[in-house]
């Protein structure tokens, strides 16, 4: 809602540890025509994401287009979290892709991702806020 102020606007070093504090995301990028969305297991390396990923689709979006947004987020009961990045990605060159080792970056599924790709951020921004959730009332209990 426009104008409603019952969120509370992070600031860059709360949105960093954030960010710090989870390796799970999703990442929009364009390929050719269209825009496309994955999910991405990632790590901070000092101002930066990174993320592995095998030859397909995200490797060939950030290549012919670096311009993506990755986001983060989480809620519970009471509140959600959500941190926005707008960046450029590139793949790393060979003699850079030792950056991976020094974080925790590892492919979450068993194929084999050789590729690091760098997420430099142009501009970060993340935003707490309380959820009312009033429907809950009519799902169904889990069993």
């Amino acid at each position: 809602m426009i104008g409603d102020e019952s969120f509370v606007q992070l600031d860059e070093a709360e949105c960093w540890e954030f960010l710090r504090s989870h390796e799970f995301g999703r990442m929009a990028y364009h390929l050719v025509e269209e825009v496309h969305i994955a999910p991405v297991n990632y790590a901070v390396d000092h101002d930066t994401l990174l993320f592995r990923t095998a030859e397909g689709s995200k490797l060939l979006g950030v290549v012919m287009n670096p311009d993506v947004a990755f986001e983060v987020d989480e809620y519970d009961d009471r509140q959600a979290v959500s941190v926005i990045i707008r960046g450029v990605a590139r793949k790393l060159e060979e003699d850079e892709e030792h950056r991976a080792e020094n974080v925790p970056l590892r492919p979450w599924v068993k194929s084999l991702k050789y590729n690091v790709v760098e997420v430099r951020p142009t501009e970060i921004s993340g935003r707490r806020f309380p959820l009312a959730k009033p429907w809950t009332h009519m799902r169904p209990d889990p069993e």
